[in-house]
């Protein structure tokens, strides 16, 4: 028992570090679960734990940007001194939630029509090493780009539009698509195309994570049925407990970082890491 909840905290360190920097949680999980196997659980709750243990993550995002997400009123006075439901609300940030769920729509049609189809064909260590590597690319190409052009950045959530909010959920369904991606990666990427600073795309994309990846973690669970062993259930808490805590500290440290370096350094990384799965899976 020790030994598979060490290698649970192991994969809810793996999660809390990758699903914010631009390196595909998922991806990650796949490529250690080839080395580091759990031994008392069945196929079928790995399936659901690589995707729940994302709630961890989430929770995180929730607690650091409660100011920023939660959209009732401050002022109870004023509140009550105006006539309407729509007056305990803040304006700005109802607004920033519904450019939220609108840039959730595109994977959440196609996620809940096609999450079968494309776990059978692309969750497998090659087409992972593909999209880290392709996308690693983007990355440094995009960034050299972004630092030519003239056009002022987004730098407030109030400057992202609706149809930016779309065009950005267009690419968090590639990342849907094919694992290795990274959700947070091609939100970003997503992001800066439009014009939208290093820090709004960051911030933006922990948001859209909020009702993406809990509805995804929802699905898997019901697909699972709730059906826990005592071991499956520890295993499970363990890992999203150890996310949430490593995700704080990402999530802080990605923040600062971004405010004196671009994101070139993560292309590199995904670009050798994918060469290096590459060349693993060719030679065994």
């Amino acid at each position: 028992m020790i030994v598979e909840i060490l290698k649970t905290i192991l994969f809810g360190i793996v999660e809390g570090i990758t699903e914010w920097l631009p390196i595909s949680s998922t991806g990650h999980l796949i490529l250690v679960e080839q080395f580091v196997k759990f031994e008392q659980v069945s196929p079928e709750f790995w399936n659901m734990f690589q995707v729940v243990i994302q709630f961890g993550a989430i929770l995180a995002v929730v607690i650091l940007y409660w100011n920023k997400i939660w959209p009732f009123t401050k002022n109870k006075q004023k509140a009550i001194s105006n006539k309407g439901i729509l007056s305990y609300f803040n304006k700005d940030i109802m607004n920033l939630w519904g450019k939220i769920l609108v840039g959730c729509i595109p994977a959440a049609i196609i996620g809940l029509a096609f999450d079968d189809v494309f776990e059978a064909l692309f969750y497998n260590p090659f087409c992972i090493a593909i999209a880290l590597i392709v996308f690693g690319v983007a990355f440094i190409i995009i960034e050299n780009w972004n630092k030519k052009r003239k056009t002022p950045n987004k730098d407030t959530n109030k400057q992202i539009t609706y149809k930016d909010a779309v065009l950005i959920g267009i690419f968090q369904l590639i990342a849907a698509i094919f694992p290795g991606t990274s959700r947070s990666g091609a939100t970003i990427i997503g992001g800066l195309l439009i014009g939208l600073s290093r820090a709004n795309a960051a911030e933006f994309t922990f948001y859209l994570a909020i009702p993406t990846m809990l509805g995804a973690s929802l699905l898997k669970l019901v697909k699972f049925g709730f059906a826990f062993t005592g071991m499956e259930l520890a295993i499970l808490l363990i890992g999203m407990f150890v996310s949430f805590v490593v995700s704080i500290l990402v999530i802080k440290f990605l923040m600062n970082y971004i405010k004196k370096h671009d994101f070139k350094v993560f292309g590199y990384y995904r670009i050798i890491l994918g060469i290096m799965v590459l060349a693993y899976f060719f030679i065994k």
